[in-house]
């Protein structure tokens, strides 16, 4: 298991990354308002890709509730086919290259290279042809497919953090409460599993596959 941690002699710049417009939230929620409330932050660019009319108003207003106390952020919910990414690959990999001209994170939160659903897996590799010396943590998302694998960079999580990013998730995106996996108990149930394997109650668990200090 490894650690990190930054220096908070300067804000921090942090990009997120989610193909679709809870993405972000689930794999990487709680571990955002922990550094939200831990360190100074310079600026958030936060980008979905795949939307429609209903999700993307959907997806602002989650945003929003997560970056409320950030000033200085950008949030882009895009309008690319749910599934479809593969077959955008040029268009979405252009985009990629405009936020790679006009922001220079410090961390970036992307997509497990191994996840099973296509538009998560080019999300990822994207993030890695564009952003080459980055500190970059690849966030897991629970599903069907069962693709879970064996992460190597915990976050614990105070009871609060996971609680904030749940009611945010079931807030925010009503349009989802029909599907048989959304609800808190699945929200939890990875946490509390990553929490045991990190010797604490609650945690969410990460790729990084490359860290040079």
């Amino acid at each position: 298991m490894l650690s990190f941690k930054f220096k908070n002699d300067y804000p921090l710049n942090i990009l997120c990354l989610g193909a679709h417009c809870d993405d972000i939230e689930i794999g990487a929620g709680g571990t955002l308002l922990k550094i939200f409330e831990k360190y100074e932050i310079g600026k958030v660019v936060w980008v979905v890709f795949a939307s429609n009319e209903i999700r993307k108003a959907e997806a602002i207003t989650s945003a929003n509730q997560f970056l409320s106390n950030i000033p200085n952020k950008k949030i882009s919910v895009n309008s690319f086919r749910d599934g479809f990414l593969p077959q955008k690959h040029w268009e979405i990999k252009e985009y990629f290259e405009e936020i790679k001209k006009e922001f220079i994170p410090d961390l970036i939160f992307t997509h497990y290279r191994d996840d099973r659903h296509q538009d998560h897996r080019l999300v990822s590799d994207l993030t890695w042809n564009t952003w080459r010396n980055h500190f970059i943590l690849e966030y897991e998302i629970p599903k069907y497919d069962g693709d879970l694998g064996v992460p190597n960079f915990y976050v614990p999580l105070q009871e609060k953090h996971l609680q904030a990013r749940n009611n945010i998730l079931l807030q925010s995106f009503a349009s989802q409460h029909e599907k048989h996996w959304f609800d808190e108990a699945t929200f939890n149930a990875l946490p509390r599993l990553r929490g045991m394997e990190s010797a604490t109650t609650f945690a969410e668990a990460f790729y990084a596959r490359k860290m040079v200090f």
